[in-house]
């Protein structure tokens, strides 16, 4: 392990003098042979989703998995977006001369070396190398078992194309050791380590914060809730809360609970539980949102639950007030949503609720890399440090101070 990320380091010095123009070229590449690459990268996905199937994953979890013609096209064109952004290394970000004469400019600068520990979506490996070789970074990438094959292809495919370029394939990386033992060592490696960035469920997070000393920056779990106010367009509202839900269930951003206005919620619920039939959406509710329609008791444990699945969770509260008191108790920071015609509650709402992204009147399924223009993201960061929400280049750069002078000496 030591060897593996002294040479990932090495690799650091490398990377950070690549000029745009070989940056971009080079991740167009990458996208190419991803695009040329496909019946193999096909090939080794259908052994993961054997694994999954044999080993009951749910219907969520392999949907994440699975890896077809036109996601493999969806991955290439993120590279090819990532190429075509802002060079974010270099940045000069304020300048200014003091008293002394000093002229001091405070620049971009890569972090280093970035590992980063995620499960399922095998997307992600090639989302996050090409982030981090944009941003001039060294990324080891630690995937989940039931990825395996489909992270090691893509990986492969990505370092042929570093190597006909003279690059080091340290540069873009798997953990040699994915185990749990070699996930203990990568987090506490300080010396050859920068940033690990670990996402997924709520026991890795856990796991990482508590026992790493290297850096973290969290993404934890989309625990999302959209709120109907007494104000909403209703047909508005429907639209919204079946994407935020039914797009995708398995993914971070897609609504876990939602909120009715008690003032509405005779009026809304039924024609929420008549949306979600259609879809075989398995509802659970407070006591109240049963008096109105015949669903299953939402419990405590309910309330705190990233489902990642077809089942949402149905609380009627008091106004915005209720809304946000319910949000401060059980939200986790990442994405939440008010729906209102009204223009005061709404701007409230958003400035009272603490989350990385918070929305009027649209869907939370919207908190998203390339949604935001940032061509993919690295992830969807619940910290407040240093980094908040998706996770861009440029949120893959730390800073430096480059002081000019002439002769100056202290008194």
């Amino acid at each position: 392990m030591q060897e593996f990320l002294k040479r990932a380091k090495e690799a650091t010095s490398l990377i950070a003098t690549l000029n745009s123009g070989v940056k971009n070229r080079i991740l167009n590449e990458m996208a190419d042979a991803l695009e040329a690459n496909s019946a193999k990268i096909i090939e080794e996905n259908k052994k993961d989703l054997d694994y999954a199937k044999e080993n009951n994953l749910s219907s969520a979890m392999v949907d994440r998995l699975l890896l077809d013609e036109g996601r493999i096209k969806s991955m290439a064109k993120s590279l090819r977006e990532i190429a075509a952004l802002k060079e974010p290394v270099g940045r000069v970000l304020d300048g200014w001369v003091v008293e002394s004469g000093l002229k001091i400019e405070k620049v971009s600068i890569p972090i280093g070396v970035i590992g980063i520990i995620y499960e399922s979506r095998p997307n992600v490996t090639s989302d996050t190398a090409g982030l981090c070789f944009k941003s001039g970074n060294v990324c080891v990438l630690k995937g989940g078992k039931e990825a395996d094959n489909s992270n090691r292809v893509i990986a492969k495919t990505l370092q042929t194309v570093l190597e006909k370029n003279d690059l080091p394939k340290e540069i873009v990386s798997l953990l040699p050791d994915s185990s749990r033992e070699g996930v203990a060592k990568l987090i506490k490696m300080d010396k050859f380590v920068d940033l690990i960035i670990p996402r997924g469920g709520e026991g890795l997070i856990r796991y990482v914060s508590e026992n790493a000393t290297v850096p973290v920056v969290k993404h934890d779990k989309g625990l999302c809730h959209t709120y109907i106010d007494k104000d909403a367009d209703i047909d508005k509202a429907l639209k919204i809360i079946e994407n935020a839900k039914c797009r995708r269930v398995g993914i971070c951003n897609a609504m876990e609970t939602l909120l009715a206005d008690r003032a509405i919620y005779r009026e809304i619920l039924p024609k929420v539980k008549a949306l979600y039939e259609k879809h075989g959406t398995q509802l659970r509710g407070d006591g109240e949102s049963r008096e109105v329609i015949d669903i299953a008791e939402a419990s405590e444990e309910d309330f705190d639950t990233e489902y990642l699945d077809n089942i949402l969770s149905i609380k009627v509260v008091d106004g915005v007030e209720g809304a946000i008191e319910h949000i401060k108790r059980y939200g986790s920071g990442h994405s939440e949503a008010i729906i209102t015609q009204n223009y005061s509650t709404g701007e409230y709402f958003l400035d009272m609720v603490d989350a990385a992204c918070v929305y009027i009147n649209a869907s939370t399924q919207f908190t998203d890399g390339g949604e935001f223009g940032f061509g993919a993201e690295v992830g969807i960061s619940t910290n407040k440090l240093h980094s908040r929400g998706p996770m861009g280049i440029n949120d893959l750069t730390t800073y430096k101070y480059k002081i000019y002078g002439d002769g100056q000496i202290r008194a």
